[in-house]
């Protein structure tokens, strides 16, 4: 009697999401972006090696969210351009002694789509927060990890911009 309760209640939640006309925001964002995507990264002359860092952020996410492939420019259905702003970081936690303890790191990714002969710029702004030693300076590592955490952040909240495009367009 429980399993058919159970079986019911799935067919029910099932039937509830597909008459309601849910769609994933990915499917939005692929139909704004396409099939095939291409991507291009501005060099920063202050910041050069946080660049393959966001080359690859921006390339993951493409397959992961869009579920989209990355190809060569010519073949591409949109190509986006991205440029990174420096990071920032700004103190967040202090310790008693008033050591800072805590950092917050912001960065900002212009982002111009091509598709279609149309150009749209995009805006987003990722961060990270993350702890160091009382005292201590900043690390390579903890630099590369709060940028590509923070440009993963900024990534997503490009891909919802997309996704809501993608839903106005449909309406």
């Amino acid at each position: 009697m429980k399993k058919i309760i159970k079986i019911i209640f799935l067919f029910l939640i099932i039937f509830g999401f597909v008459s309601c006309g849910y769609q994933p925001s990915s499917k939005f964002a692929r139909q704004t972006l396409g099939e095939k995507i291409s991507t291009s990264v501005i060099i920063s002359a202050l910041d050069p090696e946080n660049t393959v860092l966001i080359k690859d952020a921006v390339d993951n996410a493409i397959i992961q969210v869009f579920h989209a492939s990355v190809v060569d420019k010519n073949h591409s259905d949109t190509h986006l351009i991205l440029n990174m702003s420096s990071p920032i970081y700004v103190p967040i936690i202090y310790n008693t002694d008033g050591y800072i303890t805590g950092y917050r790191m912001q960065i900002t990714l212009y982002i111009t789509r091509l598709h279609g002969g149309v150009s749209t710029k995009y805006t987003t702004r990722g961060y990270h927060d993350f702890e160091v030693a009382p005292n201590a300076i900043v690390t390579d590592k903890d630099r590369f990890d709060a940028i590509r955490f923070s440009a993963v952040k900024a990534i997503r909240a490009f891909v919802a911009q997309v996704s809501a495009e993608g839903a106005r367009a449909k309406e």
